[in-house]
């Protein structure tokens, strides 16, 4: 049996997915989880073979879980649901290490077909997102800018959009002032701009600042 944590801050969509996947030979939900921090406690905790989680979670960026989870189990997949659409952030989970991606509306048999190919190391990707990916290797040149960044820098873009100070970065990550510095650097060079009122107007014209919750994590000890 394959072990599944979902993970979901609607109780209906949680209680969807388990339905989903109560009527499957070789799965079963071994447990439910509506924030971060749940998440990686019953990872933790608890045995599981693979997650399926919602990139925005009511305590903190999604991203961060995932990050999280495959620093502390690599070898653990991933597959990420959200009710934005590839073109938004399919690429970026990927890049995070998530082994898989879905959006809300996809069809049950999809997320079924997804939890059993990433379980055997496999990658799931939609037909949509897959073009997308071949696509951009074609025309790089052409990728949104914000695609090109990592996953910790695209955080930081989103803290910067909605007006955090470097100071005040530093401390909700978790990191030093010089690094939260450095990242910003690093985004104002790949996004070809030169300051913060510029990345703020594309996050915003981008749609970035509105649909992905940027709020940062609870402060950890510096690394």
């Amino acid at each position: 049996m394959i072990r599944t944590l979902i993970a979901d801050d609607h109780a209906v969509v949680l209680k969807g997915l388990k339905q989903v996947l109560s009527h499957t030979p070789d799965i079963v939900v071994a447990a439910e989880a509506s924030t971060g921090q749940q998440v990686l406690d019953v990872v933790r905790n608890k045995p599981v073979d693979v997650v399926v989680l919602d990139i925005s979670m009511p305590d903190g960026n999604g991203l961060d879980v995932l990050r999280t989870l495959k620093r502390e189990r690599p070898t653990l997949p991933v597959v990420v649901l959200s009710m934005h659409s590839e073109e938004q952030y399919g690429v970026l989970v990927l890049k995070a290490g998530a082994s898989g991606y879905l959006t809300k509306e996809s069809a049950p048999d999809q997320l079924i077909a997804a939890i059993r190919k990433v379980i055997m190391g496999g990658k799931y990707i939609s037909p949509a997102l897959a073009e997308k990916l071949a696509f951009d290797l074609e025309s790089d040149p052409d990728t949104p800018p914000h695609e090109r960044l990592s996953a910790r820098e695209y955080q930081v873009l989103g803290l910067i959009a909605i007006g955090k100070t470097v100071g005040e970065i530093a401390q909700s990550l978790g990191l030093s002032a010089k690094t939260i510095s450095t990242y910003r650097s690093r985004i104002l060079e790949k996004m070809k701009m030169q300051k913060n009122a510029e990345l703020t107007h594309y996050a915003v014209r981008q749609g970035l600042v509105d649909t992905m919750k940027f709020k940062a994590p609870t402060p950890t000890k510096r690394p």
